[in-house]
């Protein structure tokens, strides 16, 4: 799915970045419900700041189901900024990586303009685009797996005015 947002980005380079676990929804300018196999949920979440992601277990009929993970990358103020390249967390069935790239001149331009052709009509990925420039993207995407007890998500971030695309993928093993 692809969403113009309304609001300017928070964070200005890769740099600003930090990883987090757990807290409160933050301020969402787009949320994305989507229901998993297995009868997980996941909530993807825009922030004028980058991304939030919610990943919900399945409960008795009639009761909320519990927030399994929450999962933001983002410019969190009172935060120093700290994005690992890597977290693999085996008791916790968790593993995450990032990668910041530095494309050659007019190459964010083209990954852009693919990754939002790939990703508009994916039902399981948000798109954000942000005002003023077309490159200026959040773009989130989980990959379902009927056939597994993990889910995976990745998410890019792109900075035009630092030249830089960020790339995380998750993986939660339940």
């Amino acid at each position: 799915m692809l969403v113009s947002l309304d609001a300017p980005y928070v964070d200005t380079s890769a740099a600003d970045l930090s990883l987090a676990f757990g807290g409160p929804e933050l301020p969402a300018l787009y949320v994305l419900d989507l229901d998993l196999p297995g009868g997980r949920r996941i909530r993807l979440r825009l922030l004028g700041a980058s991304h939030q992601v919610l990943l919900r277990g399945p409960a008795p009929a009639g009761t909320p189901d519990p927030v399994v993970l929450a999962e933001t990358v983002a410019c969190l103020p009172g935060r120093r900024p700290d994005l690992p390249s890597t977290v693999h967390e085996p008791a916790d069935g968790y593993s995450f990586s990032a990668t910041v790239l530095r494309p050659e001149p007019g190459g964010l331009s083209s990954r852009v303009a693919a990754l939002r052709t790939e990703l508009a009509d994916d039902p399981y990925a948000l798109v954000g685009v942000f005002p003023g420039d077309p490159d200026a993207v959040t773009a989130l995407a989980v990959v379902p797996d009927s056939g597994s007890d993990s889910v995976r998500w990745r998410t890019w971030h792109a900075y035009p005015q630092t030249n830089e695309l960020v790339l995380t993928e998750t993986v939660v093993t339940l």
